[in-house]
């Protein structure tokens, strides 16, 4: 029998003909179609039941309605929450079973693929263990076996946040008990944050080329964006077009409270000449984010392996972190040519100012920069004073 879908009047809901006892009447599958949370949430796509089980297309669309609402739970979340009470009856919630369920409970974490990969590539041993069972001994193997391995400290120290968020999580949900500290410690690596990251001008003229000739479009404007504007990671994956104020020229950067931005206030910083030129370049894309992710519709959350290729087209270094190293470009090269150091902390929207004074022993090449086009002034005024006497 024919798998092909076959729309109903009812929005969302379709069926596809199953081979029944009688072949002049087939059985029909039900099917529906949503998203929740609105159009960034994930498209879903699930059975409902059988024509012969009593479902209609009216019953299928109601059960939509619910779906989409929250009203009622998607067949996979379901089953996980069948799986879940499976588990609770054992008495046994291993850290694998308990990252699981932290996924399922934030599904819009701007930070969960990135931590997926972490706990694939490094957590992967502690998934069969309980909570209870992991000692102190186990997480001071893990810290050295990384940093013994070359995995730089802030690495090594977001693996074992990680699996100490894993196992808060689980205490908080009640699925595995309480970690007394004597028996579970987790010594975090030292780390330098005081590294700056400035290109020199050879480097960032290859940069420009090399975005503007990516193969990756996106990725490529997203390099110039954040080289143009000094704008933080997370923040370029959240901007969208209504927050570009292109009358009075800002670009408005939303608090935390409205869209898990990093500051709990809105900020602005001006539109730039270069950047104006790249919006306009960009263009209606037909998505609400001025870089919007695979679907060409919803957030953008990774884009890792498309920057760190245009990285290495432009020769960059090594050790050059595609965009964060791009706002310390714009905050040094902004110092070095004599923008104050107050200015340079609004427009990185930094809450606090030693986090610019990072940039301070700058202000020296600015200085004599300054000194020099002083000393020829004057220099050249008393040559004129001389020639007139």
């Amino acid at each position: 029998m024919s798998q092909k879908r076959i729309s109903t009047a009812k929005p969302g809901v379709f069926y596809r003909e199953l081979e029944g006892d009688k072949p002049s009447k087939p059985i029909r599958m039900y099917y529906i179609r949503y998203r929740r949370g609105g159009r960034a949430g994930s498209l879903i796509e699930e059975p409902i039941g059988k024509s012969t089980e009593g479902i209609t297309p009216t019953i299928a669309a109601n059960i939509r309605a619910e779906r989409m609402t929250g009203k009622s739970p998607s067949n996979k979340e379901d089953r996980r929450q069948k799986e879940k009470e499976r588990l609770l009856a054992q008495g046994r919630w291993t850290i694998g079973r308990v990252w699981e369920e932290y996924k399922a409970n934030k599904p819009n974490f701007k930070g969960i693929v990135t931590d997926d990969n972490r706990f694939k590539n490094y957590l992967t041993p502690f998934a069969k263990l309980t909570p209870e069972e992991v000692t102190t001994q186990m997480v001071d193997s893990l810290r050295l076996r990384l940093l013994n391995s070359g995995k730089m400290a802030g690495t090594t120290k977001n693996v074992l946040e990680l699996l100490r968020r894993i196992i808060n999580f689980g205490v908080k949900k009640g699925l595995c008990s309480w970690q007394d500290p004597s028996r579970l410690h987790f010594e975090m690596p030292k780390l330098n944050n005081t590294k700056t990251e400035m290109l020199t001008e050879e480097e960032r003229k290859r940069l420009i080329v090399a975005a503007k000739g990516a193969v990756n479009r996106k990725a490529g404007q997203l390099m110039l964006m954040a080289y143009y504007t000094g704008m933080r990671r997370s923040e370029l994956f959240r901007l969208k077009w209504s927050h570009i104020d292109r009358e009075y020229g800002f670009i408005n950067i939303v608090g935390e409270n409205q869209e898990g931005a990093k500051s709990n206030r809105d900020e602005r910083i001006p539109l730039s000449q270069p950047v104006r030129d790249l919006l306009r370049e960009i263009g209606d894309n037909g998505s609400e984010y001025v870089f919007p992710g695979k679907d060409g519709l919803s957030r953008l959350t990774d884009i890792n392996k498309q920057v760190n290729a245009i990285k290495k087209q432009a020769g960059l270094p090594k050790d050059f972190r595609p965009l964060h190293g791009l706002r310390h470009t714009f905050a040094s090269v902004a110092v070095s040519n004599g923008v104050p150091l107050s200015h340079v902390q609004k427009l990185l929207t930094h809450k606090d100012p030693t986090l610019t004074q990072r940039y301070a022993h700058l202000e020296d090449r600015a200085l004599k920069n300054a000194a020099n086009i002083v000393g020829d002034l004057l220099h050249g005024a008393a040559i004129e004073d001389e020639t007139e006497s």
